[in-house]
């Protein structure tokens, strides 16, 4: 499914149901309940983490590292109330600290987006080429399957992103489509449905960004096991966003791809762990690997094979976030 989803992204292929017609009518009554209990779109603002981090490591003709962050409400950090606890601001920290180096963060990520804002906010991040970005990190989709936007059209939006980062000169790090049916109000059957609606959404999207030069994180499994076992903590108040602790435990499984994206992970951990189970795979199977897996990555590793393009699944080691080290500046500086 997530390969005939991309497939029609990238030809021009018309919307293909994530769950059946048939299941669409039960789908919107219990939506239209579910939002009677979660908290979504009740305030949409979030703390501007916007600046300088690592200051500590400023060295004279030195250029910082620019990080950027789009998206929708996940990537911008609603639902929490400091700066520093936005996944941005986490982000920035532990890429200074892993760098030794000042990292710059801009976030033009709106609450509420879906995949087709992002053709306006990487028009807002392209806007000066002297301050293109040396990586994205990229959160979206949630939106995308809750207002029923068709897959094609989500992944072709995501992809087209990618493509223009890329060719800007920008690393691209996707963490894919949550895990919806993880949410607290949510009750069957649309906790299964918004489950299997978000893993091939998850799937297709890391299809659409590795072909076009990116790397995505599944972040999936981060609205599952442990956000199931703990969800006072990792959920917010309104019980869909996450809290700080949810936040810090999804920039503790994008950050190594961040640094390695940069060549600045070891390169021990950049050779496949057979006893982690990662290795080359059809870019179509890693895909689903990874939206069934928190925190693994795929990136492109063969343009052609057997069964078509291939990817390198890697499930990195999880490590903790330096708390943010933040002297506030404009993004341009």
């Amino acid at each position: 499914m997530a390969r005939r989803i991309a497939a029609g992204a990238a030809y021009g292929g018309g919307g293909i149901g994530l769950a059946g017609a048939a299941a669409v009518g039960l789908l919107l009554a219990e939506v239209r309940m579910a939002r009677r209990h979660v908290g979504n779109g009740t305030s949409n603002h979030v703390p501007n983490a916007d600046g300088r981090y690592g200051h500590l490591y400023a060295t004279p003709g030195e250029q910082p590292l620019r990080l950027t962050m789009l998206g929708d409400s996940t990537a911008a950090g609603q639902g929490v109330h400091r700066a520093g606890q936005t996944p941005g601001a986490l982000l920035a920290s532990g890429l200074a600290a892993v760098a030794e180096r000042p990292v710059v963060l801009r976030n033009v990520a709106l609450p509420g987006a879906r995949s087709d804002d992002l053709d306006r906010q990487v028009a807002l991040i392209l806007a000066d080429p002297a301050l293109t970005p040396d990586v994205c990190v990229i959160m979206i989709g949630a939106n995308d399957v809750t207002n029923r936007m068709p897959a094609t059209r989500s992944v072709r939006h995501l992809s087209s992103a990618v493509r223009r980062l890329r060719t800007a000169g920008a690393e691209v790090v996707v963490g894919t489509c949550p895990d919806l049916g993880t949410i607290e109000p949510v009750q069957q059957p649309l906790r299964w449905l918004a489950r299997r609606a978000s893993r091939q959404l998850a799937a297709a999207q890391t299809i659409g960004a590795v072909e076009q030069g990116g790397r995505t994180v599944s972040l999936g499994d981060l609205l599952g096991p442990e956000f199931e076992a703990n969800p006072r903590e990792l959920f917010g108040p309104d019980n869909y966003h996450p809290s700080a602790e949810g936040y810090a435990t999804a920039a503790m499984a994008v950050l190594p791809t961040v640094c390695a994206t940069l060549g600045l992970w070891p390169a021990e951990e950049e050779r496949p762990d057979v006893s982690r189970r990662e290795g080359f795979l059809p870019v179509a199977r890693a895909a689903a690997e990874a939206a069934s897996e928190a925190g693994t990555e795929v990136t492109a590793a063969m343009q052609t094979g057997p069964k078509g393009p291939w990817a390198l699944l890697k499930r990195r080691r999880r490590r903790r976030v330096p708390e943010p080290d933040r002297a506030p500046v404009t993004p341009s500086s």
